[in-house]
């Protein structure tokens, strides 16, 4: 072997350079926080029912749709390898989650006892058609309806497509506005007066009696919207409502203008009553707006139950002229 200098032939002179690195892309971690901030703002404003003004009431009706893009942030926190951030937005979905998908499911087995079938409908001014009203009467055989914004132009028209032959008992309290409202049923009615104070459009009650069961009290509900300082006669209004009582069970169909994601409502059930939609695994279905370029996005039209009673078929329907859709609830009495 030759030896040059200290070195093999075989040797060659030069510098040994590594490859470059190549730099890796990585999400910010101040961007998790700023993700995860705002949604977790919203759950501790669901949770803890801290909406108090006009505007935080009507976003807290998209609670549904916030828990579904919470999941967005549990994402870019794994991303970004912050634990803290992972931590909050994984709590802030749980608790969106559970705040939210038990409308999806059904509570309890089905119901014996005294069929009841509810159905409720916002005829916008009146200008719900008519014809359609009555092919839902006829099809859904419900023994009471309950109605909101009926004018006497609505009535007038009910009454001329046969209304009145299939459902002959009436309380109505029409308005050439969104005030009317009115009751129509199977059975008789009879008018119940000061039963709570009504705040808002007009709330007919009236107790009804069912064959085979006790007689059972119906409330038309039809709260102002909460727009503007109208807020606070729509808290008033649903804090008003009459509360379950041990010797009477009583119904409340209409138009809340509140979501279950409202304090308000909540706290309305709270006082002894179920929502009809909630317990069939129907309470996410939208009731409005619907007959418009948008789709159908919250729900506020509601059948609220006395918690004694069974809810055996919920189902939510579309009628022209309307931008509420119809609600109906097959319920069941206790036995009498």
């Amino acid at each position: 072997m030759d030896i040059v200098a200290g070195r093999s032939a075989g040797d060659i002179g030069g510098t040994v350079v590594p490859p470059a690195r190549r730099r890796r892309w990585r999400i910010p971690r101040t961007l998790a926080w700023a993700a995860v901030t705002p949604f977790a703002a919203w759950a501790v404003a669901r949770v803890a029912g801290l909406e108090r003004d006009s505007l935080t009431t009507q976003l807290m009706t998209g609670t549904p749709y916030v828990a579904a893009a919470s999941l967005v942030p549990v994402l870019l926190s794994a991303l970004t390898r912050n634990r803290a951030a992972t931590v909050v937005a994984l709590i802030t979905t749980a608790a969106l989650g559970l705040s939210v998908l038990p409308r999806a499911f059904r509570s309890g087995d089905p119901v014996t006892g005294t069929p009841l079938r509810v159905l409720t409908l916002n005829t916008l001014f009146g200008h719900a058609e008519p014809d359609a009203v009555m092919d839902l009467v006829r099809r859904l055989n419900p023994d009471v309806l309950s109605t909101q914004e009926l004018t006497p132009g609505m009535v007038e028209k009910l009454e001329a497509a046969g209304l009145e032959k299939i459902m002959p008992y009436q309380v109505l309290e029409p308005e050439w506005s969104a005030g009317g409202s009115g009751l129509y049923a199977r059975y008789p009615l009879t008018p119940r007066k000061d039963l709570f104070e009504a705040i808002g459009h007009n709330m007919p009650a009236a107790l009804m009696t069912v064959p085979g069961a006790k007689p059972v009290e119906i409330v038309d509900v039809h709260p102002f919207p909460p727009l503007g300082r109208q807020v606070y006669d729509w808290t008033a209004a649903l804090d008003a409502l009459p509360s379950a009582a041990p010797d009477t069970i009583r119904i409340l169909a209409g138009d809340f203008n509140a979501s279950l994601d409202h304090a308000a409502m909540r706290r309305f059930l709270s006082r002894g009553y179920l929502d009809a939609a909630d317990s069939a695994g129907e309470g996410l279905t939208p009731t409005w707006p619907v007959n418009k370029r948008v789709p159908p996005l919250i729900t506020i039209d509601h059948v609220v139950a006395d918690q004694r009673v069974g809810v055996n078929a919920v189902s939510v329907h579309t009628v022209p002229g309307t931008d509420h859709r119809a609600v109906f609830a097959d319920l069941r009495l206790p036995p009498p």
